[in-house]
Formats: C-alpha cells, structure tokens, sequence
C-alpha cells in the first residue's frame, strides 16, 4: 500500500515562488489499477515523480507498506526504486544501438530475472528479438519500453502518459497488454493521463488541480482497452 500525507511541493523563491503540490493526501491500495487526471501545470507530473522517488517533497510523507521513503538517503532510495518501481514515459529512453532484447534485458538483469523473454512476447514482440529501435515503429518502441519496465518485477509500474505520443490503434493495444499483464502478475498501476476515457480502465481516479486532489472515485466496472472512447 502507498500512503501520502500532506505533500508539498515548490520550485523557484521569493516572490517568483511557484507552489506545485498544496498538501495532497491518499491511499493506492496493492493490486490498484490508480489513474491520474488533471490539466497541464496541475502538478499530476510532479506528484507521479514524488511519489515514485524521483524527486523529494517539501514536505510531507510517502510511505510504502511502513517505509517512508521521504527518509531515505539518495542511496537507499536509488536501491528502493530498483528493487520495487517500474516506469513508463511517453518518450521511450531505449539505447539506439541495442537490439529489443538487449534493451528489455537492462531491465531483468536489475532483478536477476532470467525469463525476461515471456515479458517479450506477452507485448507481442517475440519475432523482433534482434531489432533495432530505429527498425520498430512507434508502437512497438513503447511496448519495447513496457517489457523492460516489466522485466524487473516491479511492485508498482508507473506511467507518465504512456499514450501521448500514439495513434487510438496503438494506444489501445498498448493499454490492453498493460491491463492484461497487471491482471497476471499482480503488479500495482499508478498512471497519469490527459485521456479522460483511460480513467474507464481504472479501480481509482483521482482528479488533480492547482496542487489539490479535487475528487477521488472508485470506479466498480473497470472497461477494457477496446470498451472505452479515445
């Protein structure tokens, strides 16, 4: 379980001083499929990077199943985010001059894990072993990048508008691998998405604006990838 109590979160100073997070506080229970939605500048990227150990909050407490990670020095928080965080962005971050999987193997060697081929051909992946990126379309490039997050075993997987940069096709096939592979390894899912349809897919929404959680709802009938609008 991941608690947060009261986060705060600032850049700049003085009169120049621009609060982003004004004390936000919830719950995202083991298992939970957590979509975040809020505008651009509505502080959702920096609560996403906060909460996963990217940055550290003014103030507050992020805690996971007792551990405060606010606590832990850079070492320790480096080795949490290995041992437990698995992430997803928009842009794909894989090495050009590594094939696919060379690149989803950098993520199973964090966890020792040897049968990081299964991950592969669950995105759909297993005939493009020896390719390069720049021989992949945009599509298969994300799901390259979903395979090496997954290939760690992550406890929680979070997503930074993984859908951005894809057409409805490839984001709904890319949305179906996630679910369908959250619902078999059991992994937690913290995204955050302009997508006000992906929040049909999700247990919890959770609505941010100006730093403030406005609304949180539980949603009893989750849609697949291909039941939702885009």
């Amino acid at each position: 379980m991941i608690r947060v109590e009261n986060i705060t979160k600032s850049y700049g100073s003085g009169a120049g001083q621009n609060k982003v997070l004004r004390g936000i506080s919830l719950t995202v229970r083991d298992g939970d499929y957590a979509v975040i939605l809020g505008a651009s500048g509505s502080g959702k990227s920096t609560f996403l990077n906060i909460v996963s150990g990217l940055e550290r909050p003014d103030s507050g407490t992020v805690t996971y199943d007792g551990t405060d990670i606010t606590k832990l020095t850079d070492r320790q928080l480096t080795a949490f985010r290995r041992d437990n965080i698995g992430f997803i962005f928009q842009q794909y971050y894989l090495l050009p001059n590594m094939s696919v999987e060379k690149n989803v193997r950098m993520g199973a060697d964090l966890a020792g894990n040897k049968d990081y081929r299964s991950i592969i051909e669950a995105v759909g992946l297993g005939d493009k072993l020896k390719s390069l990126p720049s021989e992949l379309s945009g599509g298969e490039q994300q799901r390259v990048s979903v395979a090496r997050a997954l290939a760690k075993k992550p406890k929680i997987l979070f997503l930074d508008e993984p859908t951005g940069a894809l057409d409805e096709h490839t984001g709904r096939q890319l949305l179906d691998y996630i679910g369908k592979l959250c619902e078999k390894l059991g992994f937690t899912v913290v995204m955050i998405t302009h997508n006000q349809n992906i929040a049909e897919m999700a247990n919890t929404v959770i609505r941010i604006n100006s730093g403030t959680v406005t609304e949180i709802t539980e949603n009893a009938a989750p849609k697949s990838a291909y039941e939702i609008g885009w």
